[in-house]
């Protein structure tokens, strides 16, 4: 997670169209906190899209949408924390699992430096893994 100012999130209804959202609406922004919460609750083995992510927060937040642009950016920021984690030696079950919400070929992960493989490999071994009692 990037260090420095503290984000809250916030809610702000829309004065205009943006990102696919109809002026009127009230726009749930998250932080990368919440995202990474949110990509930690994901149980091994399940996946999500970021668009019911989007939902989802949306929804926990009494908005009627979370904003795209943001939402990007905090992916990416909690992917790009793990993968600098674990090429620090941090174990794989100890950081966010940005895998199970990234899927190969989406425009966040062609910015990510790991490749479709790589993603679909971490996704076969949180199914070898067995749940935990």
């Amino acid at each position: 997670m990037p260090k420095g100012k503290v984000r809250e999130p916030k809610r702000v209804v829309l004065e205009k169209p943006f990102g696919g959202i109809a002026a009127g609406c009230i726009l749930f922004v998250a932080t990368p906190e919440i995202v990474a919460d949110y990509v930690r609750a994901i149980p091994a083995g399940e996946t999500r899209s970021v668009e019911r992510m989007r939902h989802e927060l949306a929804r926990r937040h009494r908005a009627d949408a979370s904003c795209p642009v943001s939402t990007a950016i905090f992916v990416r920021q909690v992917a790009e924390g793990a993968l600098k984690a674990m090429a620090e030696g941090a174990a794989r079950d100890t950081v966010a699992p940005f895998w199970r919400l990234v899927a190969a070929g989406t425009p966040i992960a062609k910015r990510l430096p790991v490749d479709a493989a790589w993603l679909e490999a971490q996704l076969a071994l949180d199914a070898a893994t067995p749940a935990p009692a």
